[in-house]
């Protein structure tokens, strides 16, 4: 048994008072279109959302994007303009270097901009290591709320998962903002 387990397990044997959950029925804040409102607030936090259009290719597009970017990392089969498969990294520090990672996200919420990220790749380090990051995401699992967002939370095998709004920043460096601190420095959104 762990320390962790040891702990919580002496609080457990402990607690004398115990209460049952109080049912909460919170009716969260709803958009008329949850879509447009994901867009906009995913550029009020720094980043930036668009909506593939009918017969568009999500390479070209991430290509005109990001015309720039040598090294792409994506594990996403219908990302072509991938140079690595980051499943492939036999050790995680392999990923240092990567311009652009391809990534999906499950749900996206329109209240805040943010995205849930199940771990879909086998170095979770990829989210974090690369210059930019691309979320792939399904425009019909935007959601208005975190109340809603957190009912469809997902994890698989790997057992992490995180929510990322726009790019890193850091606001408390001498009270200047920086982006790109502890992250990438551009996330786009590809609302399919």
């Amino acid at each position: 048994m762990n320390s962790k387990n040891n702990i919580l397990g002496n609080i457990r044997r402990h607690i004398t008072d115990r209460y049952e959950m109080p049912d909460i029925d919170i009716e969260g804040i709803q958009y008329p279109d949850k879509v447009a409102q994901f867009i906009e607030i995913s550029k009020a936090v720094g980043g930036d959302a668009i909506v593939l259009k009918e017969g568009e290719d999500i390479n070209e597009v991430i290509r005109s994007l990001y015309a720039d970017a040598k090294v792409i990392a994506s594990n996403l089969p219908d990302i072509t303009i991938a140079t690595i498969n980051p499943d492939n990294a036999a050790d995680p520090h392999e990923l240092n270097g990567i311009d652009l990672a391809i990534i999906k996200g499950e749900v996206g919420v329109a209240e805040n901009g943010c995205v849930w990220i199940p771990q879909n790749v086998k170095e979770k380090v990829v989210y974090f290591i690369s210059e930019y990051l691309v979320i792939v995401l399904d425009r019909k699992a935007v959601v208005n709320n975190m109340h809603e967002a957190y009912d469809r939370l997902t994890f698989n095998d790997y057992g992490f998962g995180v929510f990322i709004s726009g790019p890193s920043k850091t606001a408390d460096i001498e009270q200047s903002l920086v982006v790109g601190a502890h992250g990438a420095k551009g996330v786009t959104v590809i609302l399919k």
